[in-house]
């Protein structure tokens, strides 16, 4: 419904995969393996998901188990809590995320960095970063796996920034992995679908 979801639907199509755009309350009896959040303003997506009746429905779907990849804005609507914000959308990532964190002072940037659980795990994922959260905390360490960190700091110095994490059926990264040619990120997810590995 709003965001960068075309370019989601062009990878997971390269890999086999059929999508369908989640528009309204009804869309969600439609059958499906699989939710991707997309990049965008979660404001305002969270907004349309409670004015449209997906709210409580897609939230439900993923408490219940339902694979998830939520990517920028769609890692702050997974976000059991946002700092310095006392909005919370879904809240079933235990994690806080920062959002808007390299926006202010850097803007847009390209980074890279090794993902953990990818095939060819060895070789560093680009990382495209627009007007990016990280991840300042993360609630369940037991059960929450960190996938990728970057060492750089919102104002540019150096420091350990957690970008992306896997916690049961949800992934939550703070960079647009739809926005470069690796699709090895689509392709964990679809693992996950499946019911395989996260590789």
């Amino acid at each position: 419904m709003q965001g960068a979801f075309i370019e989601h639907e062009r990878i997971l199509g390269q890999l086999g995969a059929e999508c369908a755009e989640l528009r309204k309350g009804s869309d969600l009896q439609g059958g499906f393996d699989g939710i991707i959040l997309p990049g965008g303003e979660s404001t305002v997506q969270g907004k349309l998901l409670r004015e449209l009746h997906m709210f409580g429905g897609m939230k439900e779907m993923i408490a219940s188990g339902v694979p998830v990849m939520g990517t920028c804005a769609g890692l702050i609507l997974l976000a059991g809590r946002l700092s310095h914000d006392t909005a919370v959308y879904f809240g079933t990532l235990p994690v806080t995320v920062c959002r808007n964190a390299y926006g202010r002072q850097l803007g847009s940037f390209s980074a890279s960095a090794h993902i953990r659980g990818l095939r060819g795990e060895g070789q560093e994922f680009p990382l495209e970063f627009i007007r990016a959260p990280y991840i300042s905390e993360i609630h369940d360490r037991e059960h929450t796996v960190p996938l990728a960190v970057l060492d750089k700091m919102p104002d540019g110095s150096k420091g350990e920034n957690i970008v992306g994490v896997r916690y049961q059926n949800q992934v939550g990264l703070a960079f647009h992995p739809e926005l470069t040619d690796d699709s090895r990120c689509h392709k964990m997810f679809l693992g996950m679908c499946s019911g395989k590995s996260m590789s």
